[in-house]
């Protein structure tokens, strides 16, 4: 499928595809940042985008490379918050039916169990600190919309989490991206932030299986 292969092409070279962007024009590059970060946020289906890695990516090239960091930073501000609250919608109305349907394979068992678990430990808290998580970072408001938690408690910890969690990624890309080492091992460094994101997740799922096993 096309939309598979884009997004394969994506995680495998985020800097190719937004220098790519960036020469087809400002509105198509801040359109392509604003429709990742979107979706990876804000449809559940798509939870394995690199948010973490293209925001840092974004931010390198705000350092003299093409994007305008007074305007990315709104781009992925919008971006993230938005597309939390599409997510929380999506699960309030439609939660029950798209996990019955099982249509949605990353939205495996083990996952959800570990989102819940989270959102039961942290409570509101929990939309705020999935922000730093992948794969939880789209099941938590997901789940939250569809167990019913209040709109305006979600909104407050949602605008937080958003702003926090996309501008800080942005920033470190932006103020590392004109050092000569980040500039020369830069795939290194995103492989690096996508497996260092992913860490907590791996741990509490083998966490989870070798609890089940006793």
């Amino acid at each position: 499928m096309p939309i598979i292969n884009f997004f394969v092409e994506l995680l495998r070279d985020p800097r190719g595809f937004i220098a790519s962007a960036i020469a087809m024009g400002p509105l198509v590059a801040y359109g392509f940042v604003f429709l990742v970060i979107f979706i990876e946020t804000g449809v559940v289906f798509f939870p394995f985008l690199p948010g973490d890695s293209l925001l840092f990516a974004s931010g390198f090239f705000a350092n003299g490379g093409g994007f305008n960091i007074a305007i990315l930073l709104p781009v992925v501000w919008i971006a993230a918050i938005a597309g939390d609250q599409c997510n929380f919608m999506i699960g309030h109305f439609f939660g029950r039916k798209i996990i019955e349907s099982g249509k949605v394979k990353a939205m495996t068992p083990e996952r959800i169990e570990k989102s819940e678990q989270f959102l039961e430990k942290w409570g509101k808290l929990a939309i705020f600190l999935g922000r730093f998580f992948p794969f939880i970072r789209t099941f938590v408001p997901f789940l939250a919309g569809m167990g019913g938690m209040h709109w305006r408690d979600f909104v407050v910890f949602n605008v937080l989490g958003g702003l926090t969690w996309s501008t800080g990624f942005t920033l470190l890309g932006y103020f590392f991206g004109g050092i000569p080492f980040v500039q020369k091992h830069f795939e290194l460094l995103i492989v690096g932030i996508i497996g260092v994101s992913l860490v907590p997740t791996v741990f509490g799922l083998i966490k989870s299986h070798l609890s089940k096993e006793k």
